[in-house]
């Protein structure tokens, strides 16, 4: 089967590199172009580009996909079917309809549930204690194709969006590979999926992050697992910035937001029915560290208040 992969960031890799090694026949790699990144804005090639190249496999970088602009070179590939996994851009028709197959997505959620652009951060954020990794047919509209596979796993307790990312996308590369086959063979299911039962996972923004001290503990540490490692969980202390990666829930008492002192080596913030322990913090400048070492060095008031 000629395979035509189409993705762009590190959760596409594993994808990639699994239907590679299953020794499937990848006539390319489409990705979105190269981008300016970090502090010094140079020019970085996406993480897909990269893969590509360590595989073998050629790289196509289209700027749009619209107006019958890749046409030409899909004829030229002529793929049986083209695997998806995070490529960032609506597919047009032309390309939907083109392969044998069809497009066949990679998706880091249990469908129907987190249809949208940010399925993992998004779950952790809202407690979710099971998520995992659906294959599905692509079809016109966001997410809605019909379901081919799906596999779950637990979230654990502490676990960061970030460390869920990397496990799915393992996840999703042996999910794909199990697709293919069962594609391949004829014995692929196609289940529709229920609208009703389905839910929204929109694109994470910076302000994501920004705290709200009247919720609880609970779903204030998941906000902060949810973020981490982007946009990362953030208030405000004596007018400067304070991002926040880790913290746990305490019983504390006081105003929303309010400094209560130090715990156990921690900095306790107060909230809706309890506490928030601040385990590891960045200030404006500085460098990412645990509360113990940055208390080493500055003093926490008690009484002020956390915006």
């Amino acid at each position: 089967m000629r395979v035509l992969f189409m993705g762009t960031p590190d959760f596409a890799v594993p994808s990639l590199e699994a239907i590679a090694e299953a020794g499937h026949d990848i006539v390319a790699a489409v990705s979105q172009p190269d981008r300016p990144k970090g502090r010094g804005h140079k020019t970085q090639p996406t993480d897909i580009k990269i893969a590509a190249q360590k595989i073998g496999i050629p790289v196509y970088q289209p700027e749009t996909l619209k107006n019958n602009a890749f046409l030409d070179k899909l004829e030229e590939l002529g793929p049986d079917i083209i695997i998806v996994a995070a490529y960032g851009k609506i597919l047009p028709g032309y390309i939907l309809d083109y392969p044998k197959y069809g497009c066949i997505n990679v998706h880091g959620s249990l469908l129907p549930k987190y249809r949208g652009a940010a399925p993992i951060q998004r779950c952790v954020i809202n407690g979710d204690k099971i998520t995992g990794v659906t294959t599905m047919y692509m079809d016109r509209e966001l997410d809605t194709g019909d379901i081919i596979l799906k596999e779950q796993v637990e979230i654990g307790e502490a676990e960061t969006a970030g460390e869920l990312f990397d496990r799915l996308a393992r996840l999703g590369g042996k999910l794909i590979v199990k697709t293919i086959e069962a594609l391949e063979n004829g014995t692929a299911p196609r289940i529709k999926q229920d609208d009703d039962a389905a839910t929204y996972a929109p694109m994470m923004e910076k302000s994501t992050g920004h705290i709200d001290w009247t919720k609880t503990s609970g779903e204030i540490i998941n906000l902060i697992r949810g973020v981490n490692p982007w946009p990362i969980a953030y208030s405000e202390y004596k007018g400067d910035v304070m991002k926040i990666f880790r913290a746990s829930a305490s019983d504390g008492d006081g105003a929303p937001g309010e400094v209560l002192g130090l715990r156990d080596k921690k900095i306790e913030i107060a909230c809706r029915g309890g506490s928030v322990l601040i385990e590891e913090l960045q200030m404006r400048g500085g460098r990412r560290m645990s509360a113990e070492s940055y208390l080493n060095g500055h003093s926490i008031e008690p009484g002020e208040i956390l915006k």
